[in-house]
């Protein structure tokens, strides 16, 4: 069994990503609303849902410059 990892000064920030899916019919949405994260105070935090029409293929495409662009995002304000 491995050890317990320990934090050394300077190394990566740890984070957890909450992240959701399903793909629904092509008429079946009427609305996307913000989902809430539960926090470790106790507080709530709103994470805000994106809806991507097209083909699976234009999805995807689409999903994975969505996470690209999201990470470019988040390293520059880093």
């Amino acid at each position: 069994m491995a050890g317990k990892l320990k934090l050394v000064k300077g190394a990566t920030q740890r984070a957890a990503l909450v992240y959701g899916m399903r793909m629904f019919g092509e008429h079946d949405v009427a609305a996307v609303e913000n989902a809430s994260v539960r926090l470790g105070d106790g507080g709530f935090s709103p994470v805000t849902m994106h809806l991507i029409e097209g083909t699976r293929a234009q999805i995807r495409r689409q999903l994975m410059q969505s996470i690209d662009a999201f990470f470019e995002l988040l390293d520059e304000e880093h």
